[in-house]
């Protein structure tokens, strides 16, 4: 399945800024209340500040001219009570958006890291984390400040430009329309270039994201930057996707900016329409207050739509990165659940049946594979690099599922299980286990609830109970001792007993050891082999090994190469077949 969201991204340009937008509209639907209250305090402040430029025309008609000062001042006390109200509505449709606006910001959040848990591995192989993180971050940033921000002036402009709109026509039609005709040209005007102010923010967004995954990548490999006196290399990708940024950023900045002068140039010309074609009619009894309203109207008619100018531009930018962010939640998990069948009773534990497998379509790794594993037993899998070992343990623990063919487990599809009980049956020690920043004890309970609530000194006969008083006793403050971010704190060997501690106080039916002993001293591979020999014996234990040692009191050798797995024999033959690079029989 195509997971590349960069590949995505041609698909989602495609789509219409209604479309997207109805879709968001969707994800914040729990908000309406509070966006219709929102609304009517919008309507509101629009009616009062529309409401402004008649009362003052008709105060210069009727007071002004005439010199009542007690009619002026009354309609100015009026203006200045509907100019306060309107201040509250103001503050009251910025407070309530701004909430909406932060609730959308923490819910989109809490929305996208849930899909990324339900992902499968074959996501994150194919997206780097840089560009996730600031998909996260930055494109719902993006949309917060729309919501809070912009937003409020964007009904806010629309109601104002359709009132004083409705009241030029009123007052009078032919000048009304004469002031109105040039928003026609707007619109065109808007409607070509917008999508190509939204092309132009999404290819920034996607900068951003490609830099942030740069930086994350380089600085993740820091150290053999360093090793290989590489800093130069570090730099020079650096600076390539810094100079990608600020093209797109640039060219973003303009694309943004574009609408404003356009919108202005036409505001100019309607407003010297008006005035001409007003000055005009004054000599065929229109007053000189009217005209002043007038020209007032056509103020509040174009200077929302300036304000839109620069309003759409965030509108744009805005749904650039909701494209971005749905593309991610509009993603399904390739590993399907199927329906229950029943196991058929068996001393199998885990069978291949016909498996194929390749992490591209046009790429197979495994053909037609079929073998079986016994309860109880040690099995090994040796072959060259690259021979599939790695992708074969991966299956077993369903991190991916066939292309082709069945696995089963306790005689049923695998597919059949739940994730817990899938993980609790099967143990996978990585060949670079992850650890989370905390201590010892943290990682070692990690995803295992049997013992959350257990005292260090119950925790600690626990493992003593599990044989693993040894490895515990390698940490110089036990379960106490800290793990930084990343594990930087402690040796890789050091990594891998946590990992294996972690593993086997799960009590899985099945555990997967890849390359578990990689970096680990002889005495204590010794260790663990004791510890691996003393599980309780209806575990099924999968050793993946290039060290021959780790493997030769294994009770099954399986030979894995070219996409093929078979029966290796003993492991003097296992040994023959490597050096020879022979293919499976």
């Amino acid at each position: 399945m195509n997971y590349n969201l960069n590949k995505l991204s041609e698909q989602a340009e495609k789509t219409s800024n209604l479309s997207a937008l109805k879709k968001l509209l969707q994800l914040i639907s729990n908000e309406k209340p509070t966006l219709l209250l929102a609304t009517v305090a919008i309507l509101v402040n629009s009616t009062l500040n529309l409401l402004g430029p008649l009362i003052i025309g008709h105060t210069i008609d009727t007071y002004v001219q005439q010199k009542q000062y007690h009619g002026v001042l009354v309609s100015s006390g009026i203006l200045l009570a509907m100019y306060l109200v309107a201040l509250g509505t103001s503050y009251a449709q910025t407070k309530l958006m701004g909430g909406v606006g932060q609730r959308m910001l923490f819910t989109l959040r809490n929305a996208i890291f849930n899909k990324l848990q339900l992902l499968p591995v074959d996501f994150f192989n194919q997206n780097k984390a840089g560009d996730l993180i600031s998909r996260v971050n930055n494109d719902t940033d993006k949309l917060n400040q729309f919501f809070s921000q912009s937003l409020v002036q964007f009904i806010g402009s629309i109601a104002t430009m359709t009132g004083a709109g409705i009241f030029l026509l009123i007052i009078h039609i032919q000048l009304g329309l004469a002031a109105i005709a040039p928003m026609v040209l707007i619109l065109i005007f808007t409607t070509i270039v917008s999508p190509w102010v939204k092309r132009t923010n999404a290819r920034n967004l996607k900068s951003v994201g490609g830099m942030s995954a740069e930086i994350q990548e380089s600085l993740n490999n820091f150290k053999v930057i360093i090793a290989f006196n590489r800093r130069d290399y570090f730099r020079k990708r650096f600076d390539d996707a810094n100079r990608q940024n600020y093209k797109t950023a640039i060219s973003a900045g303009l694309a943004n900016n574009v609408f404003m002068p356009v919108y202005s140039f036409f505001s100019s010309v309607a407003q010297l329409t008006v005035l001409v074609y007003g000055i005009y009619m004054i000599g065929n009894g229109f007053s000189i207050g009217l005209l002043i309203a007038y020209l007032s109207y056509v103020t509040l008619f174009y200077n929302p739509l300036r304000q839109l100018a620069a309003l759409w531009a965030n509108f744009q930018t805005a749904m650039a990165a909701w494209d971005r962010i749905s593309q991610i939640l509009g993603l399904e998990t390739n590993l399907i659940s199927v329906a229950d069948t029943k196991a058929e009773s068996s001393a199998t534990l885990l069978e291949f049946k016909n498996v194929h497998f390749g992490y591209a379509n046009d790429h197979e790794i495994l053909h037609n594979v079929s073998f079986k594993m016994e309860r109880g037993k040690t099995y090994a899998l040796v072959g060259p690099t690259g021979g599939g070992k790695t992708t074969t343990a991966s299956l077993i623990a369903r991190l991916y599922d066939p292309n082709k063919g069945t696995v089963l487990l306790n005689g049923k599809d695998i597919r059949s299980y739940d994730d817990d009980e899938r993980s609790q049956k099967i143990g996978f020690i990585l060949q670079e286990p992850f650890l989370f920043t905390g201590t010892v004890r943290d990682n070692i309970l990690y995803g295992n609830p049997l013992y959350k609530d257990h005292t260090t000194e119950q925790m600690e006969q626990v493992i003593a109970d599990a044989n693993l008083g040894s490895l515990l006793a390698i940490f110089d403050n036990g379960l106490d001792t800290t793990v930084s971010s990343g594990g930087d704190s402690i040796s890789l060997g050091q990594k891998q007993l946590i990992a294996f501690m972690r593993a086997v106080l799960r009590n899985p039916d099945l555990l997967i050891l890849d390359e578990a002993t990689a970096n680990i001293d002889t005495i204590t591979e010794k260790l663990l082999g004791d510890i691996l020999n003393n599980l309780p014996a209806h575990t099924t234990r999968v050793i993946i090994a290039h060290r021959l040692n780790t493997i030769e009191n294994a009770d099954e050798i399986y030979f894995v190469n070219s996409g093929e797995v078979g029966r290796a024999g003993s492991l003097d033959d296992a040994v023959n077949m490597l050096l020879k690079g022979k293919r499976v029989s």
